[in-house]
């Protein structure tokens, strides 16, 4: 299972780790990431695997993909730039776009997404683990 990075921003510069974000990202191997990351978190609760994306000022049914394919979920979305009476701007706008390995178990047939307040929530069932190991006897 693939558990995101946690990040505690402390100190006088909160978002120093952003301004060296975007650049890199076309340096990870095997992220799969074009565009700008998304940030999310993730956990397990319950019966569910729940993973929460920052998404805020798109319009869901508009601009959001959420998709499974082959244990990946892949959340894109494009945030377009309104440039209406303003001459600055600190928000970032393009494309985004995360893939994330899920654990085996889940159902995929029953994920479930909401988007609320500018947070994408992907809910998950998981279904009980089979033995991941089998002791494999040695013949002579």
């Amino acid at each position: 299972m693939s558990v995101p990075a946690r990040r505690e921003t402390r100190g006088m510069f909160p978002d120093l780790f952003d301004l060296f974000e975007m650049p890199l990202t076309a340096l990870r191997p095997f992220t799969g990431q074009t565009g700008q990351a998304i940030r999310v978190e993730d956990a397990v609760e319950d019966d569910r695997y729940v993973v929460r994306a920052e998404m805020p000022g798109i319009d869901p049914e508009k601009d959001l993909e959420i998709s499974v394919s082959r244990g990946v979920l892949t959340i894109r979305a494009e945030r377009q730039e309104s440039r209406e009476g303003r001459r600055h701007s600190e928000f970032r706008y393009g494309s985004y776009e995360r893939h994330i390995r899920l654990p085996e178990n889940i159902r995929e047939d029953e994920i479930k997404a909401t988007y609320d307040q500018g947070i994408v929530t992907i809910t998950m069932p998981l279904q009980e683990q089979k033995e991941a190991t089998r002791r494999v006897p040695v013949e002579r």
